[in-house]
C-alpha cells in the first residue's frame, strides 16, 4: 500500500504540528523512547575510543561491531519496559524506533563502519518548537542512524511538522586531530575535532525558549554551533557553557535546566563563577557527588561517566523522573522543591545513557517564550 501523499488541496490547509517542544519543562505530552534491538559495540575509531580509558578502548576495537552481551541487553530491556510504561501511566504518548541490524556494513567514499545503535535519540536529533533537526553526528558508526527513525519523521511532516537535515558530513580525517590524547589533570581542556565542517550532536544543546545552552566537546565544534545559530536565525540566542571535564561530550550531564529559574549544574565540570552573566537571576543548584552504586558497571560504562545521576527527564515544572538508585540526586530535588519519580534504568549506561539520553520529546504542552528578558 502507497503512503498518503500531501495534495495542492492539503498544502492549502494550514497543518496543526504534532511536534511543539520549547524547553526542557513544560508538561509533556508526545516522547521518543529509543529501542535496544540490534545493538552493537560501537566502533573502534578515535573519535568513539578518545572518551575511554586506553584499556577499553583497545577493547573496543577488537569487539566492534559484534552484539552486546544478552545479559546486559535483558537487563537494560526490562527496564526500559518498566520505563515506557512508566511514561504511559503518566498519560504521555510513547513512540518508538524501527528495528535495525546494526551488524550491516555501510560507507561513502572515504571510509566504512558498521553501526551502534538507536538508543539514544536525543543525541541525533534536535526539537526546536515545531522543527525536528537531524544532527550531523561525528561518529562514523552513527552516520545513518536518524534512518531508523525515518517512519516517524514522515509522518510528523505529513502532519504538519518541520524536518530539516544538517548536512551531512564527511568525516574525513581531516576533521579529527591525529595525534589527540585525554588531557592529564590540570591541563588545558582540548578536543579531539578541528574545524574542518559542522558536527554536533544535539544533546549537547538544552532549551530554554528563546535560549539555548550548548557545551564544545569530542562530538560538537565551533562549526557545528555556529551552524545552528545562523539555522535558528536571529529569533534565538545560544550561549556557550565552559566544561572543564576531560573527555567532554553531552551536556546533560554537566547543565541540566529543570524550570524557569532553577538550572542543576555539575561541580566538578563548571565553575559557576564563569557562567553566562545571562544566568545571574536564576537559581544554581549544585548536583550532589554520585552514589557510588556498582563500580565495574561505571568502568564499562565510563563513556558516560559517574555523572549519570543527574541524566533527568522533567515530566513538568514540578516532576521528574530519576533512577531510582541515585538516592542523594532523588533527596536533593525533593528539598528544592520537585516531585520525584523513581525509576530504573541502571543497566542502560552501556547503550549510552539514562532518561534523558533514552529519549526526545517531541511535544510539550506551552509556547515559545522568553526566560531572561
Amino acid at each position: 500500500m502507497a503512503a498518503p501523499s500531501i495534495t495542492r488541496a492539503d498544502a492549502a490547509e494550514p497543518l496543526a504540528s504534532p511536534v511543539n517542544s520549547h524547553n526542557e519543562w513544560d508538561a509533556l505530552e508526545e516522547i521518543v523512547v529509543g529501542r535496544l534491538d540490534g545493538a552493537t559495540i560501537p566502533s573502534g575509531h578515535p573519535v568513539v575510543t578518545c572518551n575511554i580509558p586506553p584499556w577499553a578502548a583497545r577493547l573496543q576495537g577488537f569487539a566492534a561491531g559484534f552484539r552486546y552481551p544478552r545479559v546486559l541487553v535483558d537487563r537494560a530491556q526490562r527496564e526500559l519496559d518498566d520505563f515506557v510504561a512508566l511514561l504511559r501511566s503518566l498519560g504521555v504518548t510513547v513512540r518508538r524506533p524501527d528495528a535495525v541490524d546494526h551488524r550491516k556494513r555501510f560507507g561513502t567514499p572515504d571510509w566504512s563502519s558498521r553501526g551502534f545503535c538507536n538508543t539514544c535519540p536525543r543525541d541525533s536529533m534536535l526539537v526546536i518548537g515545531d522543527e525536528i533537526i537531524e544532527t550531523p553526528m561525528a561518529w562514523p558508526c552513527r552516520y545513518f542512524e536518524t534512518h531508523s527513525y525515518r517512519s516517524l519523521l514522515k509522518d510528523y511532516f505529513r502532519r504538519g511538522a518541520r524536518w530539516t537535515a544538517a548536512p551531512k558530513p564527511q568525516l574525513t580525517d581531516e576533521l579529527f586531530e591525529p595525534d589527540f590524547r585525554i588531557p592529564a589533570a590540570g591541563e588545558p581542556v582540548r578536543h579531539i575535532l578541528t574545524e574542518f565542517e559542522p558536527v554536533f550532536d544535539a544533546a549537547d544543546f538544552v532549551r530554554a525558549g528563546r535560549d539555548l545552552f550548548v557545551t564544545r566537546s569530542n562530538v560538537t565544534n565551533r562549526m557545528g554551533i555556529e551552524w545552528l545559530r545562523r539555522h535558528l536565525g536571529p529569533g534565538y540566542r545560544i550561549h556557550e557553557i565552559e566544561s572543564r571535564c576531560r573527555t567532554p561530550m553531552h551536556i546533560d550531564t554537566t547543565f541540566v535546566l529543570l524550570s524557569p529559574g532553577k538550572v542543576l549544574v555539575n561541580p566538578e565540570y563548571i565553575d559557576v563563577d564563569r557562567l553566562p552573566d545571562i544566568l545571574s537571576s536564576w537559581d544554581v543548584l549544585i548536583a550532589p557527588e554520585p552514589d557510588r552504586i556498582d563500580e565495574r558497571l561505571l568502568k564499562l560504562t565510563s563513556i558516560c561517566g559517574k555523572w549519570l545521576s543527574m541524566n533527568i527527564l522533567m515530566v513538568d515544572e514540578k516532576r521528574v523522573i530519576v533512577e531510582r538508585h541515585h538516592t542523594g540526586m532523588l533527596r536533593a530535588l525533593e528539598k528544592w522543591g520537585f516531585e520525584t519519580i523513581p525509576c530504573d534504568l541502571l543497566h542502560y549506561a552501556p547503550f549510552g545513557g539514562s532518561f534523558h539520553c533514552a529519549t526526545l520529546d517531541v511535544r510539550r504542552r506551552g509556547t515559545l517564550e522568553s526566560y531572561f528578558d
